[in-house]
């Protein structure tokens, strides 16, 4: 992969971030089941991630009104793609090899290959990718545990109201990530299909059928924003247009979070606008927002004071091991990063460090720290610079407009 030089700048502006990745994901499948697979505007540049789900999901919807079996289902390096679409491919009863690249294959499936099975679906993987799905999904009762990634529980949701009979998901454990639940069931209610939320799970009623939305409009990714919220935060005046102020993405809690580091987030005439203030550390559980992590650690390393972030271990399986590659990253600019189990302690330092950062192909680590670097004392080489395709395509064209210097190195 390529690598970027980032040299020192102060990032100002105004900034429309892209459209939400988990809302894209969500209106694709919703879309597509539907059976219109052009609800995703046009004029947007679709991040790898989602354009995997678009073409998967076609894909599946294919085989089954043809009939076809034995596809091969290829979902890039998207978690989102994979575990979303599994669940729906059973449910309409194709027959299907899932396969992925980088770290997906190595990416936990165990949630699946213990309930799947249980209700009609054959599942066969050495525990993890190809997975070889075969059979019919059957109506029942899901139990599965709620501190899990969410991505399992929206797999079902979305694939559950396909089937002939009504059937419940019961959860375990204490949820989290629930905002990311709450906006797969309010894009289902978008397209006509119905759950009823119960104290343990959710009630799904079967034969339901998902209508066509023609003019639906996916919102602005408050996960992304987080990165240009870090940038305001750091010392920039950075506005973020086009955002969702009632939106149910989880990740909202970025305007909030940064507030209470110090820095001065105002809404004004339908933006968000970022500033710097006196930042200090603290305390950040991470159960519910796992994504803003990279943002928030790579804040905290120029924060007064100390920063704890916990309830993250989730954060190990991701892209990278995120923990491990945030403390790395910061650690090699002259920051004080320490991992535990669950997170990491940050003890800020008034200036990063000129050097070089391993990205760890990982898109949300390279573009924290190449916010972050551009607050360091001199230049900083990020390695696996072109992973922000996954989410953010254009995220270094939005970097540079804002001031940021960046300067691609090839590979």
């Amino acid at each position: 992969m390529s690598s970027i030089l980032i040299e020192p700048s102060r990032l100002s502006g105004r900034v429309k971030v892209p459209l939400s990745k988990s809302a894209a994901h969500r209106a694709a499948i919703c879309a597509a089941l539907a059976g219109n697979l052009s609800v995703l505007p046009e004029n947007e540049p679709l991040s790898d991630d989602v354009a995997a789900t678009k073409r998967a999901a076609a894909q599946i919807i294919n085989a089954s009104e043809s009939g076809t079996g034995g596809i091969t289902v290829d979902c890039g390096e998207s978690g989102s793609t994979l575990r979303f679409l599994i669940p729906v491919a059973a449910a309409l009863g194709v027959k299907a090899v899932f396969t992925g690249h980088g770290r997906l294959p190595s990416r936990p499936l165990g949630v699946y290959l213990d309930c799947l099975p249980r209700r009609g679906v054959n599942c066969e993987s050495e525990g993890g990718l190809p997975l070889k799905v075969s059979g019919r999904l059957t109506p029942g009762v899901f139990t599965l545990p709620g501190d899990v990634s969410s991505q399992f529980i929206t797999g079902l949701l979305l694939s559950l109201p396909l089937l002939e009979s009504q059937s419940e998901i019961r959860l375990s454990s204490p949820l989290e990530s629930a905002g990311y639940v709450d906006m797969t069931v309010q894009t289902m209610e978008d397209f006509g299909v119905h759950v009823e939320k119960t104290q343990r799970g959710w009630l799904i009623p079967g034969r339901q059928s998902y209508k066509t939305q023609e003019a639906y409009a996916v919102e602005r990714d408050w996960s992304q924003a987080a990165f240009f919220i870090e940038a305001g935060a750091l010392g920039g005046d950075v506005e973020i247009e086009g955002l969702n102020f009632s939106s149910k993405q989880g990740d909202m809690a970025a305007e909030n979070l940064f507030k209470k580091f110090g820095a001065a987030v105002t809404r004004k005439h339908g933006m968000l606008s970022v500033s710097r203030g006196s930042l200090r550390g603290m305390e950040i559980d991470a159960s519910q927002i796992p994504d803003l992590v990279p943002a928030l650690a790579a804040a905290a390393a120029l924060c007064k004071g100390r920063t704890v972030i916990y309830n993250a271990k989730r954060l190990r399986l991701k892209e990278s091991d995120r923990l491990s590659a945030m403390a790395g990253g910061l650690n090699s600019l002259g920051g004080r990063v320490r991992e535990t189990p669950d997170g990491l302690v940050i003890d800020g330092v008034k200036k990063l460090t000129a050097g070089k950062a391993d990205g760890c192909r990982d898109h949300r680590v390279v573009m924290a720290l190449a916010v972050a670097a551009s607050r360091a004392d001199g230049g900083v080489t990020i390695s696996d610079s072109e992973s922000v395709s996954k989410s953010y395509p254009a995220f270094f064209d939005d970097y540079r407009r804002l001031g940021g210097k960046a300067y691609d190195l090839g590979r």
